[in-house]
């Protein structure tokens, strides 16, 4: 798939996951779709896709959410690993190697590159991050960033 075709690809999606959770209201039936759409779309370069969420008893950890792939970590403390730097920074992070990434979690030891993005609530507080892991490394890049953050930054607007 070229750049310009995955570009459009991520357009596609943005457009398809908005149009399916358009009035969901309940936060996994959106996480768990949009979950499941980014992994179709682009298996197997998504090795594991899916979301952590912030728990409410305890704010400043994320636990698992909705994923589509191998077993994923079950909670992971804000600022431990790279989704713990998204939570806790509040940016995107892309990881060409989660090896050389300080503090990384190794929920799966085939993962070599990594993009996790925040998920924010219309108030503008973070309600979860979206982790995408990759066998390959280097796997994402700025077309990848565009078009994660254009799906994580409408998600729960509509």
């Amino acid at each position: 798939m070229t750049d310009t075709e995955r570009a459009q690809r991520y357009e596609q999606l943005k457009a398809e996951i908005f149009a399916v959770v358009e009035g969901e209201t309940y936060l996994p039936a959106r996480l768990a779709t949009t979950s499941c759409l980014l992994a179709e779309a682009f298996r197997p370069r998504f090795f594991w896709t899916g979301f952590y969420v912030v728990d409410p008893e305890k704010p400043k950890e994320l636990v698992v959410g909705p994923y589509t792939g191998t077993l994923g970590c079950l909670r992971i403390p804000f600022g431990r690993g790279v989704c713990g730097a998204c939570a806790e920074t509040g940016e995107t992070q892309l990881v060409p190697d989660v090896h050389a990434f300080p503090g990384h979690i190794a929920c799966d030891s085939r993962t070599n590159s990594e993009i996790v993005v925040p998920v924010r609530w219309p108030d503008g507080t973070l309600a979860a991050v979206l982790d995408i892991d990759s066998t390959e490394a280097d796997a994402f890049d700025d077309i990848d960033k565009a078009g994660l953050e254009a799906i994580c930054n409408g998600l729960l607007a509509n």
